[in-house]
């Protein structure tokens, strides 16, 4: 596995306001590229997402349904943990708000859980309410494998190793299960506003 820098070098913009760069961020006009692994690619004709685990029932959707389900497109911003932030970044996706309607559950975590045997952990609630998506295009084009393509998850009010590329499923569980980059040692839940990198922030 190649390793995982802790952080790029970069100046501050004086043309951005400073309220929307959280602390020791500084902004990029490009989209920096970090993966933990090789980039998976799946075929679409072999690609679903599923919902299941704490779940009254399991649910999922070939490509061609999910594209058909309620789409929104909207502008964030994305914080990484390796210190860049890119402002204004315009997607479209699925509110997991729209794919948990109609089912029941008691978990209060998920595991998300991607192509290549990534995951991350988060509280449920970090995902509902209008605060995360399944993403499929980016700057109005198709989202490219190597920003997470064909969809990822997209949380942006978390570092963005939250927001795990290739997804391809939630497993929502009774207890917090630490994913890949949690169990080597990053926080556990990753605000960029209160600068939650690793364990001990």
């Amino acid at each position: 596995m190649p390793p995982f820098s802790r952080g790029f070098r970069g100046r501050p913009r004086r043309d951005v306001d400073p309220a929307r760069i959280p602390p020791g961020q500084y902004v990029v006009d490009d989209f920096p590229v970090l993966s933990a692994g090789p980039t998976p690619r799946t075929a679409l004709d072999e690609w679903s997402f599923t919902i299941d685990g704490a779940v009254d029932r399991p649910v999922s959707w070939p490509w061609e349904e999910f594209l058909a389900l309620p789409s929104e497109t909207f502008t964030v911003d994305i914080h990484c943990v390796t210190k860049w932030s890119k402002l204004g970044t315009s997607w479209t996706g699925v509110s997991v708000d729209t794919l948990l309607e109609g089912l029941d559950t008691e978990a209060s975590h998920v595991t998300a859980w991607s192509d290549g045997g990534y995951t991350t952990n988060l509280p449920l609630a970090d995902l509902t309410s209008g605060r995360a998506w399944v993403v499929y295009s980016f700057a109005d084009q198709p989202l490219e494998a190597e920003h997470g393509g064909p969809a990822r998850l997209l949380v942006p009010h978390l570092y963005f190793w939250k927001s795990a590329k290739w997804v391809r499923g939630l497993t929502l569980t009774a207890q917090d299960e630490p994913g890949f980059w949690e169990s080597a040692g990053y926080h556990n839940r990753g605000d960029p506003w209160k600068e939650q990198r690793y364990w001990n922030d």
